[in-house]
């Protein structure tokens, strides 16, 4: 009786050994690598596997391998850098940067860099960049030419970025902006400019003045040749038809205006009655 109770209690534990094992089981030797990540092995006999981990669950030996996860999505970083130019002007530029690591290259990163590989490369080769293709330019020609230079330096980001298996998707110049004696420069540059093409407005209008004055000139000296040939071939007709057309022109204003009265010859004792008692009046023949 004994002896089977003792075989049931030995049934039990390996029973409850087994369930133990197979619920330690999955903490000890699966892990998971979630959506955006990737994941390396480091073997702590041979170091750090080629092979990189997707999606999913994996198989590890407990203590000897000891998986590393990174972030394979875009991520921004901003870096901000003052350098001098061709011409020795100072210029402060910021860069935005879209990047991810090259998923073949994890292993290579992590031997390498470590985790924070961003942090250890991306500012050291963006001022790099930057600092030797400012140098290239004068401060006005940044200007001018700002996509010609924002170009050259995301060439040459990426190819520096590419050869820490960095993958640059976007790199852009956000600011630029220069030194307090250069922008006041560019200040009284503009309005000098601005003073210059008022001024040569000015003698534009002047030139155009003085030629319509010439030309009103003209106009007047060929009328008054005009009329004096007039006058020499037919005497003072010519006069009198102007005197008529110049007494037409103020009968037909006095006509409008509500404050004249026309009166005949025989009448102007009556209007000169109604003027002395008003203190004066119009008079009109």
């Amino acid at each position: 009786m004994a002896f089977g109770a003792d075989k049931m209690l030995t049934t039990v534990a390996r029973v409850g050994f087994g369930v133990s094992a197979c619920a330690f089981l999955p903490a000890t030797c699966l892990f998971d690598v979630d959506g955006g990540e990737r994941a390396v092995v480091l073997n702590m006999f041979s170091g750090i596997e080629d092979k990189v981990r997707g999606e999913g669950t994996h198989f590890k030996v407990p203590w000897l391998m000891q998986p590393k996860w990174y972030s394979v999505r875009m991520r921004p970083k901003l870096i901000q850098t003052t350098t001098g130019t061709k011409d020795l002007q100072t210029v402060t530029i910021h860069c935005r940067m879209l990047f991810k690591p090259d998923i073949d290259g994890l292993p290579t990163i992590h031997k390498t860099l470590g985790p924070d590989y961003d942090e250890r490369v991306l500012p050291s080769i963006a001022n790099e960049v930057m600092k030797a293709t400012i140098a290239q330019y004068n401060a006005e020609q940044l200007l001018t030419q700002r996509e010609h230079v924002s170009n050259e330096i995301r060439e040459g980001i990426v190819a520096r970025a590419k050869t820490f298996n960095i993958q640059m998707d976007d790199v852009s110049i956000t600011h630029l902006t220069y030194g307090k004696e250069f922008a006041k420069a560019i200040e009284e540059k503009q309005v000098a400019e601005q003073d210059a093409e008022r001024q040569k407005f000015i003698v534009m209008m002047s030139e155009q003045e003085r030629q319509a004055t010439v030309i009103k000139s003209e106009g007047e000296a060929e009328a008054a040749k005009m009329i004096s040939e007039a006058l020499r071939e037919h005497g003072s007709g010519l006069i009198e038809v102007r005197r008529i057309d110049a007494a037409k022109d103020i009968a037909e204003s006095l006509a409008k205006s509500p404050n004249v009265m026309y009166l005949p010859n025989g009448q102007q004792m009556l209007l000169n009655l109604a003027g002395g008692a008003g203190g004066g009046g119009a008079r009109a023949q």
